[in-house]
């Protein structure tokens, strides 16, 4: 078994914010979210290069310097493969294995179980030769996008023999090996029992962030905060004086005195993303 983290996109839905970083280092409970993703693989006993694997695109730099030698590294150095066509590049490096893939923007979290053992469901008990998602039942069960009813959360199970024929082109995995699979029935949903964002929206960002601060104020030990903050993020290096209600204050970002946030990002001192 290996894995891989999907850590390429440009994450377009929240511009403004990822034209300053990739959507994987964006900090979600002040922690970049790909290495939210690199701890539940961790959790599940998969670490270091020759197990786990990142690939990387936009803004590509800041992604293989915060990786380093964590993990096995892909460079895509003209534009984004896709979900398929990232995993296709690695197959020299999965060579036989059945693989672990996540979303680096996935947002997981169980407050009864810890980081790994909470989707090791997707790994009990697998034959090596079907497809399995992770998923959450889904409101309309027969809307698209849908998985047997669920909405997909952020990790797939996938064998060899699927992934050894994977061209290093752009593609995605939806098209090019989950349909089929289901068309063929040899693809199960296993249901994540925690809290899932998929963190692509200003609004399913700041959500994700609250409720890692658990209904309070989560500010970094190297915050100074001599304002008010009520149900937010303050990350490290940040300063906050004025008021901040249900709102992200990214890592060196500053509030000043005279400002009130609600349902904000803010990044630096001079970018304020709302989240509605």
């Amino acid at each position: 078994m290996c894995a891989v983290v999907l850590a390429a996109g440009e994450g377009t839905r929240l511009r403004p914010l990822t034209e300053r970083l990739p959507k994987a280092l964006c900090p979600v409970g002040n922690v970049p979210l790909l290495d939210r993703a690199l701890a539940r693989l961790a959790g599940l006993g998969l670490t270091g290069p020759g197990a786990v694997a990142v690939n990387a695109s936009y803004l590509g730099d800041q992604v293989v310097d915060r990786v380093g030698a964590r993990a096995q590294l892909s460079v895509e150095p003209d534009s984004p493969l896709g979900t398929a066509g990232g995993v296709g590049k690695l197959r020299d490096w999965i060579s036989g294995r059945g693989v672990l893939v996540g979303n680096a923007d996935a947002y997981l979290a169980d407050p009864a179980t810890p980081p790994g053992p909470d989707i090791a469901a997707l790994l009990a008990g697998w034959d090596g030769d079907s497809v399995r998602l992770l998923g959450q039942p889904a409101p309309d069960p027969r809307a698209p996008g849908t998985f047997d009813g669920h909405v997909f959360t952020g990790f797939s199970l996938l064998p060899w023999r699927l992934v050894r024929d994977l061209p290093a082109v752009f593609g995605d995995l939806v098209r090019t090996v989950w349909r089929p699979a289901e068309a063929a029935g040899r693809l199960t949903v296993i249901p994540y029992r925690g809290t899932f964002y998929d963190t692509g929206t200003p609004a399913d960002y700041l959500a994700a962030n609250l409720h890692a601060a658990g209904g309070g104020c989560l500010v970094d030990p190297d915050a100074t905060v001599t304002g008010r903050c009520h149900h937010s993020v303050v990350g490290a290096g940040a300063t906050v004086r004025g008021q901040v209600t249900r709102s992200v204050i990214w890592p060196g970002a500053t509030v000043a005195a005279d400002e009130r946030l609600h349902d904000v990002i803010r990044a630096g001192a001079d970018l304020t993303v709302p989240a509605g």
